[in-house]
């Protein structure tokens, strides 16, 4: 394509294809190729597929579709597909969906950019052309997963483990901090592998430190941690480093022993109830995510119950549920799909209205403190932001008062808390 052509490339799915799209995004621009947001004033669109679940599946298929609609009537001319979805099915997607002119899998970007008729400047990898909001960024500290989870597709997708080497994710931290960014929220299939391929450990914490000694960084931010091998290093490293924000994203996706031992976890109720207690016995006012997934094959009604009663006992901070989903050629394929979509339903919606009180009563206790709020973005009515409890995306926001005092996107600012719901906060500068 003649490089006065526009590109437009369009992310689904997870913040790890986020920072897929924006390495793609900056290595095109250096090929001086122009980019667009809108795929309607493109003259070619890049899709950038998730193919985690059943539901992101169908996104990712509905949208090839609707590019390709654009190139039948002329719009665009190109459409080309990458990521999850197409390294997972591309012989089965190439039969079905022949109009998209090329599907290339995960991290392609050396073949991604020939086909525009641009080089991989490998030396600029670490360089992203970030998309808004950009005080706060995803760094991506590994690729892939070795763990065995018995319903996950993502090593299909991803591979096996693969750690980022340090000094490289150093250069990309300062890279993110010269564009402005305050925040770095780390991630990665499971961030607690980090280091265990390339420095036989898991290092994280020594990761983390070094990541806060950098100028302009002020909250480190640790998603995807996995239950069963929680680095005690990480413990102290949280509780102690004043940078690194006093929150964990834990999924741990049951509690049922039963259910555990067939989804492959490699923890049992008892070791995950230690865990949850050790963390909050040594990380004062921690904030702990968690995610679970209901209607697994084997999940009996009483499974279910326990649950129940362990978020009720629990009382996690934030919090999310899935539905199962059967994906082929993971074990849990072989047990079948025998419960129904409207119990899974069910049972998600009873479990998220468990934790509807539990958020309430936890943000009740936030009511009269000040804290310190970053501001992600600015409308009408409300200045909009959150504490350092809260992810962007995923969690809960604060809505600040409009005053007549210079406020602006990503700065901090100290915010009284005056009033509250189940999950957002309401406060005054």
């Amino acid at each position: 394509m003649k490089k006065s052509h526009k590109i437009s490339v369009i992310t689904l799915g997870c913040s790890k294809n986020t920072v897929d799209s924006e390495r793609l995004m900056n290595q095109l621009k250096i090929n001086n190729l122009n980019l667009t947001e809108d795929p309607e004033d493109a003259d070619a669109v890049i899709i950038n597929t998730c193919g985690f679940i059943e539901a992101a599946k169908e996104e990712s298929i509905n949208t090839i579709l609707e590019a390709v609609e654009l190139k039948n009537k002329g719009k665009i001319k190109k459409v080309v597909v990458i990521g999850c979805l197409s390294e997972r099915y591309a012989k089965e997607l190439k039969k079905e969906i022949p109009e998209v002119d090329s599907y290339f899998g995960t991290e392609a970007y050396e073949s991604i950019l020939k086909e525009f008729g641009g080089n991989l400047k490998y030396e600029l990898l670490g360089e992203r052309l970030l998309t808004p909001p950009k005080h706060y960024a995803y760094l991506k500290i590994s690729e892939g997963c070795d763990h065995p989870c018995s319903f996950c597709a993502i090593p299909l997708m991803r591979g096996k483990h693969k750690t980022i080497p340090k000094e490289n994710l150093i250069q990309e931290a300062k890279f993110l901090s010269s564009k402005g960014v305050k925040e770095l929220i780390l991630i990665g299939q499971d961030t607690t592998d980090y280091g265990i391929d390339l420095y036989g450990k898991r290092n994280i914490s020594e990761l983390v430190n070094d990541l806060s000694s950098i100028e302009g960084i002020e909250w480190i931010r640790i998603m995807y941690a996995y239950p069963s091998h929680f680095p005690e290093s990480l413990i102290d490293t949280i509780a102690d480093n004043p940078k690194v924000c006093k929150y964990i994203d834990l999924p741990l996706q049951h509690i049922s022993d039963n259910v555990l031992k067939s989804m492959r976890r490699g923890i049992t109720k008892k070791r995950t109830i230690e865990l949850i207690e050790k963390l909050r016995t040594k990380i004062p006012d921690l904030t702990l995510r968690t995610t679970f997934i209901v209607g697994y094959p084997n999940e009996t009604e009483k499974d279910f119950e326990e649950l129940c009663n362990f978020v009720k006992e629990t009382k996690f901070e934030r919090f999310g549920v899935f539905t199962y989903s059967m994906e082929e050629n993971t074990v849990s394929y072989e047990l079948g799909d025998p419960i129904p979509a409207e119990i899974k339903e069910e049972r998600k919606a009873i479990l998220m209205e468990i934790q509807k009180d539990i958020s309430l009563n936890k943000n009740k206790e936030l009511l009269g403190k000040e804290l310190k709020v970053i501001i992600d973005d600015i409308n009408n009515d409300f200045y909009i932001g959150r504490t350092e409890k809260d992810a962007p995306e995923v969690d809960g926001e604060v809505y600040i008062q409009k005053d007549q005092q210079d406020v602006k996107v990503g700065n901090f600012y100290s915010t009284q808390i005056y009033d509250c719901n189940e999950y957002d906060l309401f406060g005054k500068l």
